[in-house]
Parts: structure tokens; C-alpha cells; sequence
């Protein structure tokens, strides 16, 4: 395999014919047409027949939406194999939603604050630095970093006016057409054992990252991540309405993990394959190191308590995400379902909307197109 060298520039991305990178033109095509053909099952409005948004379609009837939202339009993806573009189809540089990709941005920004040393270490609690009364209770003061980073924290509370309750027995793989059961109060377990994903918790997350950068979230990700890795300054971080706070006399927006309740994440296809790459290559950019070799190795983890899970990226253990593709595949994953799809052992970037169901046979033909 050719040495993982080459980085677009900022104004420019190299478009190599699929045969100079190892790959079947035709079938390639071949990925890119059942891609097309197989576009998320969400409406394009991410309204419910009923004129509901989607991210509340499995909550009661108040449950109040509190970010801006965005229609989505065309298919629109890429495959990049070493470095270079292969393949890209519809309006790539358009922004659209992200939905919880935003939490594998949330675990990149994490790795920051642990270089920069605003954070002790993965298994330090989040009470030893925290500004607010967060976790001031008994049951919450032993939540850990690694707690919330692998959706395994159990923090009780409030935030911005949804109940961590409101995402108790959540299934991931039936909500994401409002078909779940979720919401009902149980009994709270210790923190670190049991797994559940939960938006609130993950806005929590977000929260104390952001009083430990002293600084908005997206203004740190934009200067130590995506501009120097070359992405167009055209994303955005919604946050909710009343999701602020006063910090060093400054009013501060606290951004979401993804777009349950609106706003979120919003980036294009070409931004999102920038930050896969930069996961691929361990942190290095060119000469540049922007996240530490180390932090992408803790992400990639299975977690203790969800193999299938690291700190907030989704892993391939077992082949279970995708059978077609090599077990030591990873993602970040969003409802839609959108995805940043990484496959070192082939040295494959993929992005990003597609029928959930359909992944892996899209995968499975690019994986055919490979040929060395």
C-alpha cells in the first residue's frame, strides 16, 4: 500500500481516477448508484407525517423542540482512498445536519482538554473541576470523564429543560424512526455500569467541557481542529435557545451532541471526510500533529460495557456494525442515518447519508471495487 502521505490543501482536494488508487471504476459506480438508490429512510424535512420533528416523534406530545432545524436535500457522499477523492457524488460542500456525529467531535474535543491538561485523566470525576452544582449529589459526584464519554454515566438531572429520563430505555436501533420505547423512569444504576445512550448526559458532557476551555466549543474546535486540517469555515454549532451560560463575563453557548432536539452539528460531506482522515492518519495532518496518537488509540477502545462503543465512536468489534467490512472499522454515526465511515485496513474514508439498513451492502461494493 502507498504511503499514507498525501493531505488535501485547504483550497484544494486531488480527484484520482479510481485504477491510480487501486480500485474497479465500474464497481465503484456500482457503490455509488446503490447509494442513490438507497438514501436515508428520514424525510428530507425530518418532519413526521403528523408535522412533528423527528427527534421528538418518540417523546410526548410537549416535548418541546429548542434548536433550529434544517431540510436535508440530495444524496451526497465521497469515498477517499489514501488521501485522494475516488469517487464523490451530489453537493458535497453543501452544510446539512449532522445529527450525533457531533458526539465523536465532543470526544475529539475531549482528547484536547486532556493534552492541554484541563482534565487529569479519563477516570478523574468530573466534581473535582466542576463550576455548577452538576454533580454535587452523592450518586453523581462519582461519574467520571470515561463515564460520560462511554454513555455509561447514569448522571441524574435537568438540562436545558429535558430530564435525563426522557432517553431511559433507549434502544438506538429501533428510535431512529420514532418506533422505541423510551422515556419511562427506572432505577438508577452506579455510574459506569450499565450502557445507555442518553442525550442529556451527552449534553452534559458538552457542558463541562466547555467550563473547563473556558471558551465555546465550536470556536475551539474550528482553531485546533478543522481550520488547520483545511475544512471551509461554513459549518456551524447550533446550540438551543436557552442553552447559555455566564462564565468569566461572558455569555457562552453550550452546544449539543447531536440534533435530538434540534440544532447541533451542521457540516458538509467534504469537512466530515477532513476530520475522518485526520482520525485515519492517528492525529497527523501533514507535518502537523493536531490530536495526539494516543487519544485516537483510548477513542477506538471498546468500552467496558459496549464493545460496539469506544468514547463516543462507534467500532465494527465483531463485524457487528458491518459485516462486510473489517472488524477494525470505526465510525461516527448520526440518526438518518448519516455516518463518517473509516476502514484502515484498506485505507478507505467514506461519508455519509444512507438508509441504516443499507450500509453495509454500500460498503460491500465499495470493498469489491478494492482491488490492491
Amino acid at each position: 500500500m502507498a504511503p499514507m502521505t498525501y493531505v488535501p490543501s485547504a483550497a484544494h482536494w486531488e480527484v484520482r481516477p479510481p485504477a491510480a488508487l487501486g480500485m474497479r471504476a465500474d464497481m465503484l459506480q456500482a457503490a455509488v448508484a446503490f447509494h442513490r438508490s438507497h438514501e436515508s429512510a428520514w424525510p428530507r424535512n425530518f418532519l413526521t407525517p403528523d408535522g412533528r420533528y423527528i427527534g421528538v416523534a418518540d417523546e410526548p406530545e410537549d416535548s418541546e423542540v429548542l434548536g433550529p432545524v434544517r431540510p436535508r436535500e440530495n444524496p451526497n457522499g465521497l469515498v477517499v482512498r489514501r488521501g485522494y477523492i475516488a469517487a464523490e457524488w451530489g453537493d458535497t460542500r453543501r452544510v446539512d445536519m449532522s445529527f450525533s456525529i457531533a458526539k465523536s467531535y465532543l470526544a475529539v474535543l475531549a482528547g484536547l482538554a486532556v493534552q492541554r491538561g484541563l482534565i487529569g485523566g479519563l477516570d478523574e470525576p468530573v466534581a473535582l473541576t466542576a463550576i455548577d452544582d452538576g454533580f454535587v449529589s452523592p450518586h453523581n459526584a462519582a461519574v467520571t470523564w470515561r463515564h460520560l464519554l462511554t454513555q455509561s454515566s447514569e448522571w441524574q438531572g435537568t438540562l436545558w429543560g429535558k430530564p435525563d429520563s426522557i432517553d431511559h430505555n433507549r434502544d438506538v436501533g429501533k428510535s431512529e424512526l420514532g418506533h422505541a420505547t423510551k422515556g419511562q423512569p427506572r432505577p438508577l444504576r452506579s455510574p459506569g455500569t450499565l450502557w445507555e445512550y442518553n442525550d442529556v448526559r451527552v449534553n452534559r458532557l458538552s457542558l463541562s467541557l466547555l467550563q473547563r476551555f473556558r471558551r465555546e466549543l465550536p470556536e475551539v474546535l474550528r482553531e485546533a481542529v478543522t481550520d488547520p486540517i483545511g475544512a471551509s469555515p461554513d459549518w456551524q454549532w447550533h446550540a438551543y435557545r436557552g442553552s447559555w451560560i455566564d462564565l468569566d463575563g461572558r455569555r457562552l453557548a453550550s452546544v449539543p451532541g447531536g440534533s435530538h432536539w434540534g440544532g447541533g452539528l451542521w457540516m458538509s460531506s467534504r469537512d466530515h471526510a477532513r476530520l475522518g482522515l485526520l482520525i485515519h492518519r492517528c492525529g497527523q495532518w501533514g507535518e502537523r500533529r493536531v490530536l495526539e496518537a494516543s487519544w485516537i488509540d483510548e477513542m477506538l477502545r471498546p468500552s467496558a460495557l459496549n464493545p460496539q462503543y469506544g468514547l463516543l465512536w462507534w467500532l465494527n468489534t465483531g463485524r457487528a456494525q458491518a459485516p462486510s467490512a473489517p472488524a477494525s472499522c470505526y465510525a461516527a454515526r448520526g440518526a438518518g442515518s448519516n455516518v463518517i465511515w473509516i476502514d484502515p485496513e484498506h485505507d478507505l474514508v467514506v461519508v455519509r447519508w444512507i438508509d441504516k439498513a443499507s450500509l453495509d451492502g454500500f460498503l460491500a461494493l465499495i470493498l469489491e471495487s478494492v482491488t490492491g
